[in-house]
């Protein structure tokens, strides 16, 4: 087991967020983390990554809990892509070698540069690495993110909204990139997730939020109609296009 969530709870000054979290993930899956705005999903990552505390549960990564380790392990177990990135002047290579941090002690090594070229060439970025950050459109951008995540060498990718301000073709690109990654390298991913065709189509496992609490988690038999229509306020079908799962509001 890569990662597993405990009975997690976290309650900001002004209202409780989430409540009795519980789920788990083996190595090669990848976890789609759904709801509505505000259900609690951005925070979850969050909590798990210890970004945030939670106020009551337990995170363990490979059976250890994340509570006990320093900020600089935890870095070197979950690579965690954020919403929203800051607009930095450097380069793609350097960005992606900011991957290797928690390893670096005085200066990149041999190994540090050649991990850096791995996640560049795992992302197609290569022919990039000497253009600046700001000359990237947005798919490029956060493919950047994504392989400086993977340069931390992580056990598990957490990647908040990984696909919301990208267009189609990106979207398909930057999803089936993380799939391939996923299974290639043995590790697990929790991605939150907005648009259910991308999830219902890519990922193993479902984490339905609603209110701050476990609704549904499972497999694709927990992608049902009812359970999106209780969680998303819609009805709608679940259809299958060429054997490729469809959600169609109705």
């Amino acid at each position: 087991m890569i990662l597993s969530v405990n009975e997690l709870a976290f309650t900001y000054p002004s209202h409780s967020v989430l409540q009795e979290i519980n789920f788990s993930i083996c190595k090669g899956k990848f976890l789609a983390v759904l709801g509505v705005n505000g259900a609690g999903k951005s925070t979850l990552l969050k909590c798990i990554n210890r970004v945030l505390k939670p106020c009551a549960g337990a995170v363990f990564i490979q059976n250890d809990e994340i509570g006990k380790l320093s900020q600089r392990e935890i870095a070197k177990r979950i690579g965690y892509v954020a919403q929203r990135q800051e607009s930095v002047c450097m380069t793609v290579y350097d960005a992606v070698l900011l991957g290797r941090k928690p390893y670096i002690q005085w200066e990149a090594s041999k190994k540090d540069l050649e991990i850096t070229h791995k996640a560049l060439k795992m992302l197609e970025l290569e022919e990039y690495s000497l253009r600046y950050l700001n000359e990237l459109s947005g798919g490029e951008q956060q493919k950047v993110v994504i392989a400086r995540a993977l340069a931390q060498e992580p056990n598990l990718l957490l990647l908040d909204e990984p696909t919301s301000s990208l267009d189609l073709k990106n979207q398909l690109e930057v999803v089936r990139i993380i799939k391939r990654v996923v299974r290639n390298q043995q590790i697990g991913a929790v991605v939150s997730m907005h648009d259910l065709n991308l999830a219902i189509r890519f990922a193993d496992k479902f984490l339905l939020l609603k209110n701050g609490e476990v609704f549904a988690a499972g497999g694709l038999e927990v992608m049902t109609p009812e359970n999106i229509e209780s969680v998303y306020s819609i009805s709608v079908k679940v259809k299958e296009i060429d054997g490729i799962p469809v959600v169609v509001p109705v």
